[in-house]
């Protein structure tokens, strides 16, 4: 249930006319209630178009309008990693609410700069990890505390994808960053939300793209307080994989589809122990409009979100660790 009303419509903005917001994003703002789609920008104007055409507002050549539009409250920025510290200051300095694809910034000292600021404004930004909001992971919290496989002892996690196309902006290291920063921190964002965030990074290794200076893939170890292992691992020259798994003192807890669930899956958490299987099947849910949901509630009750906004720091603190100690391999 929400606590917002259908007439309390915001009025949203998207920069960037990225694929996740064509396939996922704008069609779970397309049926929330509570939303108006107002303006789509994109750097080409007739990819603005195409997308206002299915998905209503006015189309622009360029972001700068729809930061600038009065009649906009918020705006959404699924734009490559690089630039959306430039673009979520920018709609803030024009007194927008922002709701942003993840990771908010290349770094901690930028992310924690725009979260102030956001507060300074009286602002909502918030970083979409997306995942987060699906219930399967309450589930699996429910699990663990219920003790279903005994005490934790590890935790391994895996998103990789097959190779993209050449050009793609994950390859470009000025604009999407390369594996590590784009989706690598699915796996450790998962780790913190399971394990607690108080993680160290133990070691890690990079395979690093000689010709264009971008981490295509790599593994990272990390270990709770208790010294619980979290072994994770990215990449994009993979088959596709997105998971992760609890190992205990008396069993195993699988989750085969993480992160990227359709909103029609049902997804099934497997257990074993020694003398017993188990798979349990859940309600299917819709993690984008739960995000929007938790972004939406957020603007209209003035919720500080300061659970996830220390998430969001925690995060890029741990990933910063992690590039200082990762070992790079040039391929």
């Amino acid at each position: 249930m929400t606590s917002y009303q259908p007439a309390q419509r915001l009025r949203f903005g998207v920069i960037g006319c990225a694929d996740i917001a064509w396939r996922r994003t704008l069609p779970a703002m397309e049926t929330d209630p509570a939303i108006d789609v107002v303006a789509i920008a994109s750097r080409d104007g007739d990819r603005a178009r195409t997308f206002t055409d299915r998905f209503g507002g006015t189309p622009y050549a360029g972001y700068q309008a729809v930061a600038e539009r009065e009649d906009v409250d918020a705006v959404y920025i699924p734009l490559p990693l690089m630039l959306h510290a430039e673009w979520i200051e920018r709609c803030l300095d024009a007194g927008k609410h922002v709701l942003v694809e993840k990771p908010m910034s290349d770094g901690y000292k930028e992310s924690a700069r725009l979260l102030d600021l956001a507060r300074e404004r009286g602002l909502v930004l918030l970083e979409n990890y997306m995942f987060l909001y699906h219930s399967q992971h309450a589930a699996v919290r429910k699990l663990l505390a219920d003790g279903a496989i005994g005490d934790l002892r590890g935790f391994h996690s895996a998103f990789t994808i097959p190779p993209k196309p050449p050009g793609d902006i994950r390859y470009q290291a000025d604009v999407g960053g390369g594996a590590f920063l784009d989706f690598g921190g699915y796996p450790i964002r998962a780790a913190q939300h399971l394990l607690g965030r108080d993680l160290s990074v133990e070691g890690a290794v990079f395979r690093r793209d000689r010709a264009l200076d971008v981490v295509m893939s790599g593994s990272v170890l990390l270990a709770s307080p208790e010294g619980v292992p979290a072994q994770l691992t990215f990449g994009m020259e993979h088959s596709y994989r997105n998971s992760y798994a609890l190992s205990g003192s008396t069993g195993r807890l699988t989750v085969d589809w993480a992160f990227t669930l359709p909103e029609t899956h049902r997804p099934v958490l497997r257990i074993e122990r020694q003398d017993h299987r188990e798979e349990v099947v859940l309600a299917a849910d819709h993690q984008f409009a739960g995000a929007i949901r938790a972004f939406v509630e957020a603007v209209v009750t003035k919720a500080p979100l300061r659970e996830e906004h220390d998430g969001t720091l925690e995060q890029a603190a741990l990933i910063e660790q992690v590039q200082r100690v990762a070992r790079n391999v040039w391929i």
